[in-house]
């Protein structure tokens, strides 16, 4: 199965950014936001995207142009009764999501494939919501999506082999690597990722070095790009919050659990860049201070 027709639920950060990634690949996309003011916030972020991707010399001004002409809006689930595949990127609220896919399921055909972008969450618990269970399965892209390469294909217990042949051959045609990952909490990435992250906070609440040596350390030690505090700060201290926790549920281990600090720091509201103060403070252009 060729998939032309994508639809995203959801034109925040990560849907803009999944949609932009499937138009410039030549898709036709349509989004479905809550009301217009979601829309329009959606469009000033592909707007901006776009923009910077020409800067760069990535894309032609009018290749720009043609990728934003293959995205709809919409405000209700009606305009994905022709889609080949349906990607949710809501709230990371299971709840949530599994309430999309049962409207979703009651409304698209049996030959659309669904998938999450859930970062934590069973897939295999939003796949028994639909009567397609096994032409469900977890699409899980990297913020931002436009730049990050990889795509992880999440296959529950209830995906078919068929689903998941289909969705590697599309995040290859996207331009992205795919990987394939059983159903577990976080996947390949963000397993190994966020218990490095939780690790690095233990290590400031000992006392072993400060945030900014911490930081230093692995950038120039290990060679990442960011430190384990700029990137709490950059992904967001309550994401991280509520996946250590969804982390500990799952396998009961005490590295797993969200230290004191994250708790208390996300109980204070200091969230990382998007309000200001985490680990760092930001300016309102999101520039360290």
């Amino acid at each position: 199965m060729a998939i032309e027709r994508v639809g995203v639920v959801g034109f925040g950060a990560m849907g803009s950014g999944i949609a932009q990634v499937c138009a410039s690949a030549g898709c036709s996309v349509t989004v479905r936001e809550v009301d217009q003011a979601a829309i329009d916030r959606g469009w000033k972020g592909i707007d901006s995207s776009l923009a910077r991707v020409v800067k760069a010399g990535r894309m032609a001004e009018d290749e720009a142009k043609a990728a934003r002409a293959r995205i709809g809006a919409a405000t209700t689930f009606d305009a994905f009764a022709d889609r080949d595949l349906v990607i949710e990127a809501v709230l990371e609220i299971a709840d949530v999501k599994r309430k999309v896919f049962e409207e979703l399921d009651r409304l698209c055909p049996p030959s659309t494939i669904f998938a999450s972008n859930t970062s934590s969450l069973p897939i295999v618990d939003m796949a028994v919501t639909t009567k397609r269970p096994q032409r469900f399965a977890g699409l899980h892209f990297f913020n931002p999506a436009p730049v990050m390469p990889l795509v992880e294909v999440v296959q529950a217990v209830t995906t078919s082999d068929e689903t998941v042949a289909t969705l590697k051959a599309f995040v290859q045609r996207i331009g992205k690597v795919p990987v394939v990952s059983k159903d577990v909490a976080g996947f390949i990435v963000n397993r190994l990722l966020v218990p490095y992250m939780l690790d690095a906070i233990r290590v400031l609440e000992q006392g072993i070095a400060s945030v900014e040596d911490i930081d230093t350390a692995v950038k120039n030690g290990l060679r990442h790009p960011m430190g384990p505090f700029e990137l709490l700060d950059y992904t967001g201290l309550d994401i991280a919050y509520h996946v250590a926790n969804v982390f500990f549920e799952e396998f009961k281990e005490p590295r797993m659990a969200p230290p004191p600090l994250l708790k208390r720091m996300v109980a204070a509201g200091r969230l990382g860049k998007k309000t200001g103060r985490g680990f760092y403070e930001w300016d309102d252009k999101g520039i360290k201070k």
